[in-house]
């Protein structure tokens, strides 16, 4: 069991997943996969539908089997689930039949940790995303955003020293989605698990991350690491910095020469036939 109170380093090396491996049609999801992730560090994994985030991050988690390869968190190959880690998925994965507090300190009855220290702790976090006036109330009495705030808080209520998510704001609106990013940011910053974050969105990541790994579409594999170089803590709005835009830019062009993304074909649009 991982016992740390501070961010631990991720190593994963040459991991490989295969689906189907002893069938006729075998589906190789992950092509050698190497990341070393430094304690404390935030790191976003970017890339197209179906190419084997998800997957990855289970595989670090100890949730699914890799095919081949190493997985080491801190001084400790990853061979089973570990525990002692903040997993927050899409969905909020509340239950509808306790308050938002009590979905928080489910931490305390399941895993017999102190309750006093954990209630203290989820105290605290709801106070620090303004969300005391909803910990008393169920999820259906809750916003999305409210929701998945909460949601966020049961990650970080037993202090993890390192945190998976994956596609944790997909779910919200724009506007939703900006905020709980700035909320993620202040509560990383005051702790500094290590972060491994799985998203689609290119401006998401580089809004977060200390690095962003972008892979290709499937089979998985890495074909850039960038190290994003913007101060933070990071303004509200960055879509207007040209900093910030040569990122998102240099992102996309590489899914622009793999094919994942393209400009309209505009050689077969009909030509109107109003003269000017």
């Amino acid at each position: 069991m991982i016992d740390s109170r501070s961010g631990l380093p991720i190593r994963v090396s040459r991991v490989t997943k295969t689906f189907g491996e002893d069938s006729d049609d075998p589906f190789i999801a992950l092509k050698e996969v190497t990341l070393n992730i430094a304690a404390g560090e935030f790191v976003s994994v970017v890339g197209p539908s179906g190419c084997g985030k998800s997957t990855l991050m289970l595989m670090v988690a100890g949730l699914l089997k890799r095919t081949s390869g190493d997985i080491v968190i801190g001084d400790e190959a990853v061979t089973k689930p570990i525990t002692d880690v903040g997993i927050a998925f899409q969905d909020h994965l509340l239950l509808e039949f306790r308050t938002a507090l009590a979905n928080v300190t489910l931490h305390a009855d399941i895993r017999g940790l102190a309750r006093e220290t954990i209630e203290a702790r989820a105290r605290e976090l709801f106070a620090q995303l303004r969300l005391t006036p909803a910990m008393n109330k169920y999820p259906r009495q809750l916003s999305g955003g409210m929701r998945q705030r909460v949601s966020l808080i049961r990650t970080l209520v037993h202090d993890p020293p390192v945190i998976l998510m994956d596609e944790p704001f997909g779910a919200l609106d724009a506007l939703t989605r900006l905020q709980v990013r700035m909320d993620l940011e202040a509560l990383w910053l005051r702790r500094r698990p290590t972060v491994l974050f799985i998203t689609h969105s290119v401006e998401e990541a580089v809004g977060l991350s200390d690095r962003i790994f972008v892979m290709s579409p499937s089979p998985g594999e890495v074909i850039e690491e960038i190290h994003v170089a913007l101060p933070r803590p990071r303004p509200i709005v960055l879509g207007d910095a040209p900093e910030f835009a040569a990122y998102v830019d240099r992102i996309h062009r590489h899914f622009e020469r793999m094919g994942v993304l393209h400009g309209a074909d505009m050689s077969s649009a009909p030509v109107s036939a109003t003269s000017p």
